[in-house]
């Protein structure tokens, strides 16, 4: 499974909703993600791919990490992940 299949599903799993419901272009927003939600779905994220986002949830727009839609998430996860080493 690509690590965008499963950020994906963990989106889905945070929204109740089925994987194929979430697009790339979905905003958390508009998949019903609140802020609880997205602290969850950061949470799940890390844990499935042992890395850490640099994200504040008490400022997300002072974050550098992108959250304003999937597939934004997405490219900053895979990034996440490529400099992993």
């Amino acid at each position: 499974m690509s690590i965008s299949d499963r950020v994906i599903a963990i989106i889905a799993e945070q929204a109740v909703l089925e994987p194929s419901d979430v697009t790339p272009e979905s905003t958390l927003e508009e998949l019903g993600i609140d802020s609880l939600g997205l602290v969850e779905s950061i949470f799940a994220i890390e844990e499935e791919f042992d890395i850490s986002i640099p994200f504040n949830a008490n400022e997300p727009s002072a974050s550098d990490f992108d959250i304003s839609n999937v597939a934004a998430i997405i490219t900053g996860i895979q990034k996440l992940v490529s400099e992993k080493v």
